[in-house]
C-alpha cells in the first residue's frame, strides 16, 4: 500500500514538474513572440471574401494596401539593351519599360509599375528579381532640369509596408509633384522576408552585397530611361528602410547626394535577428566608431554625405538611443571638428485642435563652413510613425512636422559633385 501511495506521489510530481515546464515553455514563447513583433511588426488579420465560405482566420503579413495594386505585368518583347553604366552593380537584363499603373487621386503625374531583373555577377550568387514604383511629375521641368534632368528621390518602406503605402502614407508624390521630383520605391518581396523587412542587420548587406545591388541596379536603370539628374539623386526610409537607405548611401557614396533617415537603426550592427533586437531597443555602442572606420578604411577619399536624421522621442520599436548614434556616425563620416558649429531651433507644439496639429520638436544644424552637413530632428510625443503622414495607414502619424517636406527641403541644398 505503502509503495503504490509513493507511485501515485511520484506521478504527481512529475506532473506538476512537466506543467511547470511547459508554463515557462509558453512564457518564453510569448517573450520571443513580443521581441519578434518589436522588429516585424504584428500582423493585421487577413479580410475575408463576401462570396465564399467562411475561411479559417489567417494572419495576413502586411496590411491590405489601400491604393489600387498594381496588374500583374504581361510579357512585353525585348527592349534595346540600354548602354552599360560604369558601376558593375548597375548592370541588368533589358527590360521592358514600366507601364501606367492606377494614378493616385487628384495627382496629375504618372504612378508606373516595373520588375528589375539583376544579372548574375562573378562571385555572387543571381539577385532576385524586384519590383518598383516610380512616380513621375507633371510640372513643366525648368531650364535647368531640361539641361541637367529631374532629381530623383529613392524612397525605401519600413516592415509591414508596401511600396504603394509607403508613397500614401508619406504624401512624398504630392510634394514631388510641385517641386518637379521624381520618386522610386523599391519594394522589398515576401519571398525575400515574410513581413517585407530590408535586412540592414545583416552583416553581407552592410557591406553593400545582397538587396543593395539590386536597389542600385533599380536606380541606374530609371535613371537611364528618364534622364534623371546623377548628380541629384537622394536616398530616405523609414525603420528598416531607413537602415537600408544608410547602407547604401554608405556603400555608393558616388550615386547619393545625400541620404534622409526617419527612425531608423544605427548603422553596422546586429548580425542576426536576435541582434538587430538589441540595437533597436539599445543602440551599438560597441561598434559606432568602428563601423565608420571600416568605411573610410575602405575608401580613404569617401566624400562629403550630407543627412537628415528624423526621431520620436516616443519611439519604443526604435528608440531615440539610435538617432544619437547616427549622429556620431555621421560626424565621423563628414571628419567634423569637435568644434563644428551647431545651431539649435526649438519649435512648440501647434495648437491642440487645430487644422494641421504639430509635435514641439528641436532641429540642430551641423555647418563646416557655410555648407549645412547635417541636421538632427527629435520629435516629442512621436511614437514609431512617419511625422505629418497619412493616418488611415499604420506606421504614420497626422501631427507634424511633415518629414517629407523637411526631406525635400534638406535634399534641396545638396548635389553630388562629380
Amino acid at each position: 500500500m505503502s509503495r503504490q501511495c509513493g507511485q501515485t506521489t511520484m506521478v504527481k510530481a512529475s506532473t506538476q514538474w512537466l506543467r511547470g515546464l511547459v508554463r515557462v515553455g509558453k512564457a518564453q514563447q510569448r517573450s520571443a513572440t513580443k521581441l519578434a513583433q518589436s522588429l516585424f511588426g504584428t500582423p493585421a488579420p487577413r479580410p475575408r471574401a463576401k462570396a465564399k465560405p467562411k475561411p479559417k482566420p489567417t494572419l495576413a503579413l502586411a496590411p491590405k494596401p489601400t491604393l489600387a495594386p498594381s496588374p500583374k505585368p504581361r510579357a512585353a518583347p525585348r527592349a534595346k539593351a540600354a548602354p552599360k553604366p560604369a558601376a558593375a552593380a548597375s548592370r541588368a537584363k533589358p527590360a521592358a519599360a514600366p507601364r501606367a499603373h492606377v494614378a493616385q487621386p487628384a495627382l496629375p503625374g504618372k504612378w508606373l509599375a516595373s520588375y528589375y531583373s539583376p544579372t548574375p555577377e562573378a562571385g555572387h550568387m543571381p539577385g532576385k528579381r524586384m519590383m518598383y514604383y516610380l512616380y513621375l511629375p507633371d510640372k513643366a521641368p525648368s531650364a535647368t532640369m531640361l539641361r541637367k534632368g529631374m532629381p530623383l528621390v529613392v524612397m525605401l518602406h519600413g516592415c509591414d509596408q508596401t511600396a504603394p503605402q509607403f508613397a500614401q502614407g508619406t504624401r512624398m508624390n504630392r510634394l514631388a509633384e510641385k517641386k518637379g521630383y521624381a520618386v522610386l520605391y523599391p519594394q522589398q518581396s515576401l519571398s525575400s522576408h515574410a513581413h517585407r523587412c530590408w535586412k540592414w542587420y545583416d552583416k553581407a548587406t552592410q557591406e553593400g552585397g545582397g538587396d543593395v545591388r539590386t536597389i542600385v541596379g533599380i536606380i541606374e536603370q530609371v535613371a537611364q530611361r528618364y534622364g534623371i539628374d546623377r548628380s541629384r539623386v537622394y536616398i530616405a526610409g523609414m525603420s528598416a528602410g531607413a537602415g537600408m537607405a544608410d547602407i547604401v548611401a554608405l556603400t555608393h557614396p558616388e550615386l547619393i547626394a545625400a541620404v534622409g533617415l526617419h527612425s531608423g537603426p544605427v548603422y553596422g550592427a546586429g548580425h542576426g535577428v536576435i541582434g538587430a533586437l538589441k540595437v533597436m531597443q539599445h543602440g551599438a555602442s560597441q561598434h559606432v566608431d568602428d563601423a565608420i572606420g571600416d568605411v573610410l578604411a575602405r575608401r580613404p577619399a569617401f566624400p562629403a554625405l550630407p543627412a537628415i536624421l528624423i526621431q520620436g522621442e516616443a519611439d519604443k520599436v526604435v528608440r531615440p538611443v539610435n538617432q544619437a548614434q547616427l549622429t556620431r556616425q555621421s560626424l565621423l563620416l563628414n571628419r567634423m571638428p569637435a568644434q563644428t558649429a551647431v545651431s539649435v531651433e526649438a519649435k512648440p507644439a501647434g495648437r491642440a485642435g487645430s487644422r494641421n496639429p504639430a509635435n514641439a520638436h528641436q532641429i540642430r544644424d551641423f555647418h563646416v563652413g557655410s555648407k549645412l552637413l547635417l541636421r538632427v530632428a527629435r520629435i516629442e510625443r512621436l511614437e514609431h510613425a512617419w511625422s505629418g503622414g497619412d493616418p488611415s495607414l499604420t506606421y504614420n502619424d497626422k501631427a507634424g512636422p511633415d518629414a517629407s517636406k523637411m526631406m525635400l527641403d534638406f535634399f534641396a541644398k545638396h548635389r553630388r559633385v562629380r
